[in-house]
């Protein structure tokens, strides 16, 4: 096979239909605020971890909708708990509660 110098990336596209949406629907169920978040960005931008690693409240919110359960995992762990990102939240949603859950749920379901 010849190399021209560029790769072709793996698919991102996703099945619904597949995907382990258990989380999404136990924080909607548990925080109901957290559907109302627009990924603005405002908690990353005030986030304390956010400073010292590369989390990201933007990126859970994405990897929950997309069921990355397993990122989730990993990542939710980096969050200290602090509340800024609460305080910051243009639509009130209670990130603190959120992260709460998503720990819970996986003590829940370990």
């Amino acid at each position: 096979m010849v190399n021209f110098g560029y790769t072709i990336n793996k698919d991102k596209s996703l099945n619904y239909d597949e995907v382990d949406n258990s989380l999404a629907i136990f924080l909607s169920e548990q925080e109901p605020s957290f559907d109302t978040c627009i990924s603005c960005g405002s908690c990353s931008g005030t986030c304390t971890a956010s400073n010292f690693t590369q989390f990201s409240l933007r990126k859970i919110n994405l990897l929950v909708l997309r069921g990355d359960t397993q990122a989730v995992s990993d990542e939710i762990e980096k969050c200290m708990l602090c509340g800024k990102c609460t305080l910051a939240c243009p639509r009130n949603v209670n990130t603190r509660n959120v992260v709460l859950q998503i720990r819970r749920f996986f003590t829940l379901n370990k």
